[in-house]
């Protein structure tokens, strides 16, 4: 089990941006995918956004595409979310996960999410992000 740490999450008006991120301790997180996921309560946990580990591919949900970005920094062994143009529906509990998780995996070079299991795996408090006036 990887351990990673979720941070950057706030109050921001709709049209504003915020910066989450990911961040480990101790395992190396180029040597896996790691995808960004948001939960709402009553909702099942979607995946927004993935980077694979080998060349760098990305995947957004349709919801995000072209308003977030994901990045990872290696020297810092860090990964961003960049969110941008944010609007009230992006409100939610972020996470952030390797392809550990049941909900997460890599098919050749591009990470790939899977479908929503309840209680499977071990998810982080996360950083809830709020889009609101």
């Amino acid at each position: 089990q990887v351990q990673l740490v979720e941070s950057g999450g706030g109050l921001v008006q709709p049209g504003g941006s915020l910066r989450l991120s990911c961040a480990s301790s101790g395992d190396t997180l180029d040597d896996y995918a790691i995808g960004w996921f948001r939960q709402t309560p009553g909702k099942e946990r979607e995946g927004v956004s993935c980077i694979s580990s080998h060349n760098g591919n990305t995947y957004y949900a349709d919801s995000v595409k072209g308003r977030f970005t994901i990045s990872r920094d290696h020297a810092k062994n860090t990964v961003y979310l960049q969110m941008n143009r944010l609007k009230p529906e992006d409100t939610a509990v972020y996470y952030c996960a390797t392809d550990l998780v049941s909900e997460l995996t890599q098919a050749g070079s591009s990470c790939v999410f899977l479908p929503f299991q309840s209680g499977k795996d071990y998810w982080g408090k996360g950083t809830l992000v709020t889009v609101s006036t």
